[in-house]
């Protein structure tokens, strides 16, 4: 767990596929020791910021019960209790929490807003949504894949994704089969396609 001390989580590709398999290994072990009460608190006395721009009551719940089985407390900030990039800049922002929080994860509009908390508050940053990407939504489905396929390789399976594929959950997609040979198919009307660049 040492090499993730301090790296932020904005898109799946700031990992390799060692450092995204490590992750998936670290996100089974805490579920089985959760789920037969061996889990061990490893972030006492940490304290996180939750900015949540966008509402959400999955991420929230997630974010908020991870930290609390691991031994932190977390401070949210929803869509009225934040002045960020309004009366307060972001980077100012992002500065003063760095200051009373270990770390922050931020679920919002642009890329651009997670990646300048990143750089400027000096703790780690966790995308929980960005317009662009949701990273932390396509870790939670590839360990589903590999709890449901168990022994199966990702380069072994095929996932077939129906729907608006240039959002952030299509670009996340992209990024997770281009880390692990996951086989992915996106189904949708050329409009809905995503960006070139991307693919």
């Amino acid at each position: 767990m040492s090499g993730f001390y301090h790296k932020h989580f904005l898109k799946l590709l700031d990992f390799t596929p060692a450092e995204l398999n490590s992750l998936l290994q670290l996100a089974a072990k805490l579920k089985a020791d959760k789920k037969s009460g061996k889990e061990e608190a490893r972030l006492t006395g940490k304290n996180i910021a939750l900015i949540f721009e966008k509402d959400s009551t999955r991420t929230r719940c997630s974010f908020e019960v991870a930290a609390y089985d691991q031994g932190a407390r977390v401070t949210y900030l929803g869509p009225s209790g934040s002045q960020i990039g309004h009366k307060e800049s972001i980077k100012d922002t992002a500065r003063v929490l760095g200051r009373m929080y270990d770390g922050i994860q931020y679920r919002g509009y642009g890329q651009e807003i997670v990646e300048t908390l990143a750089e400027y508050a000096g703790v780690p940053v966790w995308n929980g949504l960005t317009n662009e990407f949701h990273p932390t939504q396509l870790l939670a489905d590839l360990l589903t894949m590999q709890e449901h396929l168990p022994g199966k390789a990702f380069n072994e399976m095929t996932l077939v994704y129906a729907g608006d594929a240039r959002n952030n959950m299509g670009n996340s997609m992209l990024e997770a089969a281009a880390l692990t040979g996951l086989d992915l198919r996106l189904v949708a009307p050329q409009a809905c396609w995503p960006e070139a660049a991307l693919v």
